[in-house]
């Protein structure tokens, strides 16, 4: 296991810079999730680390060692890819032991590396099959099997249960999770996906543009979050926004003209936007009347797209409920449940309760 340290890390092709200076400390054994929209600089920022992309500028080392110029394949890493990227015409212990073979491991020691993955990973029914004999999970475990045999000092995982179907998704979260905490290799994973980010790192980074928006523990970014962007960004249903100008202790006065009533005095003035997620919009006795468009029932929850004063709110209510199109419900949120963001900057206002 391994320490990785990225040191204001910049990346360009041409003249158009596409990593800005990323810094980022990476303790031994812990498990950073990378995240952010397509075209945010995550992928390039792991193909970095794995010294598959050049750096422009900055340094990346990995334990005592700055690896800026060191080959992919000395720096002591294993890399596990969206396409699983196996090798069609061996079977599942070629292929888990194809890297060994490459640097001229013993084959007793081959066997039982390649042995012990397979019993980790649940895959000792099916060491002599072919990979199109195997389902997209199947795979996906045999390349987790390739880079766990290598015994690395760090594992890096770009985008690796994206071709996979929900159900599975969800199956091979709760399995990555299980193995980090069994094997405890420092580990780098980039998502799309912020449920991934969220449910399996200790440590979560969004980008933006190349640049760091935030990071930190996952639950500290859904409760905090540092911009609008990040707010928008984390959490599952996304979180609501109304945009207005500060009312003092009247609330919050909307574009139309209504006067939001709220239970905590916002900070500043001028124009903000107000976040509060669909989970802490609660039915209450008195609060904003919202008219019920859409009721959408899951079994366990039910989520409701509604309108208040002419804008569109969502809320997730635990359980079932009765409400139907049409009806009028009202709803409020703790001061602790609102989020303000500066509408010039993005940036987070705190709010006094």
């Amino acid at each position: 296991m391994s320490t990785v340290a990225i040191r204001d890390v910049r990346k360009s092709y041409g003249a158009t810079p596409v990593i800005h200076g990323v810094t980022i400390d990476i303790p031994d054994g812990e498990f950073v999730a990378l995240v952010g929209p397509s075209g945010c600089g995550k992928s390039t920022l792991l193909r970095m680390i794995a010294g598959l992309e050049d750096i422009s500028g900055g340094e990346i080392a990995i334990g005592d060692r700055v690896v800026n110029d060191v080959a992919p394949k000395d720096r002591d890493i294993a890399m596990v890819f969206q396409n699983y990227a196996l090798y069609p015409h061996m079977d599942v212990r070629q292929n888990m032991g194809f890297a060994l073979r490459q640097r001229g491991t013993p084959r007793a020691e081959i066997d039982r590396r390649v042995a012990d993955a397979a019993r980790i990973l649940g895959l000792e029914p099916y060491l002599d099959r072919k990979p199109r004999a195997l389902s997209g999970g199947q795979r996906q475990r045999v390349a987790m099997g390739r880079a766990i045999v290598r015994n690395p000092t760090v594992f890096l995982f770009d985008e690796p249960l994206s071709n996979l179907d929900a159900k599975l998704r969800v199956q091979m979260r709760s399995e990555l999770k299980e193995l980090h905490q069994r094997l405890g290799v420092t580990t780098v994973y980039v998502t799309h996906d912020q449920i991934e980010a969220m449910t399996l790192a200790d440590r979560v980074v969004v980008m933006n543009g190349g640049r760091i928006e935030q990071m930190g523990p996952p639950l500290d970014l859904y409760d905090r979050p540092a911009s609008l962007f990040v707010a928008a960004f984390i959490g599952s249903p996304p979180m609501n926004f109304l945009q207005g100008e500060v009312a003092g202790a009247d609330g919050l006065r909307l574009d139309d003209g209504a006067v939001l009533p709220l239970s905590a005095r916002l900070p500043g003035a001028g124009r903000v936007t107000l976040g509060i997620r669909p989970e802490h919009l609660m039915l209450a006795d008195t609060g904003w009347p919202l008219v019920v468009s859409v009721v959408e029932p899951t079994g366990s929850e039910t989520q409701i797209t509604g309108r208040v004063a002419g804008h569109t709110l969502r809320i997730l209510v635990r359980g079932r409920t009765d409400a139907r199109p049409g009806d009028t419900l009202s709803v409020a949120a703790k001061p602790a449940d609102l989020h303000v963001f500066d509408h010039g900057t993005g940036q987070r206002r705190d709010i006094g309760h």
